[in-house]
C-alpha cells in the first residue's frame, strides 16, 4: 500500500478576460456598456494588439445606431475600428512586427473591435507607430487619414490644379482632406464646416474657404468661387438632400464620391439634378461610392500602400494628424454623445 498523498485533480485556469465596450442591441448611446469578455486569440495571418488608445469614429455611431452601413454589425458588438498600441502575440504564420512593438492598425471586421484592451488585426494592416507619434494621436490616423487618402487619390482620381470640396472640413476625415488634397496639388480647397469655430479650424488646415452648408445657397457659392465651373473633385459624408446640394456644385467632368450618411438617411439625386446628371451634354460626371473596408479586401495592396504614405506624411511633419481629446473606456457613451451633437473638432479616442 502507497503512503503516497494523491495529488488534488488539476483545475483548469480560468480564460483571460479583458475590460471592453459591448453593445448588445441597436439605439442611443445608453446602449454602449463596459463589461468583462474573454480576451481574442490572433488566428492565422493575425495579431493581437494590446489597446492603449481607440479612435472614436462617425462610423461607430453609425453602428450602435443600426444606421446604414456596408458590412453587418453582429451583436452583441465591440465598436472601434481604429487603435494604437502594443504587439501581444503573433498568430500561425505571421513573423513580425515584434511582441512589444508600437503598432496602429484597423480593427473590428468581425464583433472583435478596438474599445477593448485588446484588438486583434489582420498582419498586413498593422504599421509600426514612427518615433515621435504619440499612442492617442496615431490611434486617430488609420481610418480617418487613409480614408481621406483614398478618397482623394484613388477614388476621385485627383488631379494637380482640381478645385475640391471638403465636407465637414474640420473633422477628422475632413481635416486631413484638406491637407492631403493641398499635398497632391489641389488648385482650390473649399471646406464646409457647421460652425465659426470650425470654420476657423478648416483654414487654418489650409482651406482656401470654407462655406457654412447649412446657409441658403451654398452650392452656387461654390460655383462662384470657382468661377462659375463648379469643383472638379467633390466629396460627400451627409446624406438626405445634401447629395443632391453637392452635385450641384460639379463642374464638367467632375468626379462625386460618397463615403458615408451621417444623417442616418441615404442621398438620392431626382427631378431636375437627375436630368442634368443623366442628359445635359456637358456634365460627364461620375458618382462613386466608398467604403474603407472594400479596399483592405479587394485592394490590399493599394490600401498598405496609401496608408505607408499617410505614416510618412505624418511623421515628417507635411501632414498633421488631428489633436486627440483622450477619454477613458468608461465614457465611451460620453464620446459618443459629443460626436453625434456635432462638438468634436479633430479627434477623440478612448484609453482602455
Amino acid at each position: 500500500m502507497s503512503d503516497r498523498t494523491p495529488a488534488p485533480p488539476a483545475v483548469p485556469e480560468p480564460a483571460a478576460t479583458m475590460r471592453a465596450v459591448q453593445l448588445h442591441g441597436f439605439g442611443g448611446a445608453d446602449v454602449l456598456d463596459v463589461t468583462d469578455l474573454p480576451r481574442p486569440e490572433p488566428g492565422p495571418g493575425q495579431i493581437l494588439i494590446r489597446v492603449t488608445a481607440a479612435g472614436v469614429n462617425f462610423a461607430d455611431v453609425l453602428r450602435r445606431r443600426g444606421d446604414l452601413y456596408p458590412v453587418p454589425t453582429p451583436l452583441p458588438f465591440v465598436p472601434g475600428a481604429e487603435v494604437a498600441g502594443t504587439v501581444a502575440a503573433l498568430g500561425p504564420g505571421v513573423d513580425g512586427p515584434a511582441v512589444g512593438t508600437r503598432v496602429m492598425s484597423v480593427v473590428g471586421d468581425d464583433a472583435s473591435g478596438g474599445y477593448a484592451e485588446f484588438a486583434v488585426a489582420y498582419a498586413g494592416s498593422v504599421v509600426p507607430i514612427p518615433a515621435g507619434l504619440d499612442d492617442d494621436t496615431a490611434a486617430g490616423v488609420v481610418v480617418a487619414g487613409l480614408t481621406a487618402v483614398l478618397l482623394l487619390d484613388a477614388a476621385a482620381r485627383m488631379q494637380p490644379g482640381d478645385a475640391v470640396l471638403v465636407p465637414a472640413a474640420a473633422g477628422g476625415v475632413g481635416g486631413f482632406a484638406v491637407q492631403v488634397a493641398k499635398l497632391l496639388g489641389a488648385g482650390t480647397v473649399i471646406g464646409t464646416a457647421s460652425t465659426e469655430e470650425k470654420r476657423a479650424a478648416a483654414a487654418a488646415l489650409g482651406a482656401d474657404h470654407v462655406l457654412d452648408p447649412e446657409s441658403p445657397g451654398w452650392a452656387q457659392r461654390v460655383r462662384d468661387l470657382t468661377g462659375g465651373r463648379g469643383v472638379d473633385v467633390a466629396l460627400e459624408m451627409t446624406g438626405g438632400d445634401r447629395l443632391a446640394e453637392t452635385l450641384a456644385a460639379l463642374a464638367p467632368f467632375g468626379r462625386l464620391v460618397v463615403y458615408g450618411a451621417a444623417a442616418g438617411v441615404a442621398g438620392s439625386v431626382d427631378g431636375a439634378a437627375r436630368d442634368a446628371f443623366l442628359y445635359d451634354p456637358a456634365p460627364n460626371q461620375s458618382l462613386t461610392g466608398f467604403t474603407l473596408g472594400g479596399w483592405f479586401e479587394h485592394r490590399p495592396a493599394v490600401a498598405g500602400a496609401a496608408l505607408g504614405r499617410l505614416v510618412e506624411w505624418v511623421a515628417s511633419g507635411q501632414v498633421e494628424a488631428p489633436r486627440p481629446r483622450a477619454l477613458p473606456l468608461d465614457e465611451a457613451r460620453e464620446a459618443h454623445r459629443a460626436l453625434e451633437a456635432g462638438e468634436v473638432t479633430g479627434k477623440l479616442v478612448l484609453r482602455p
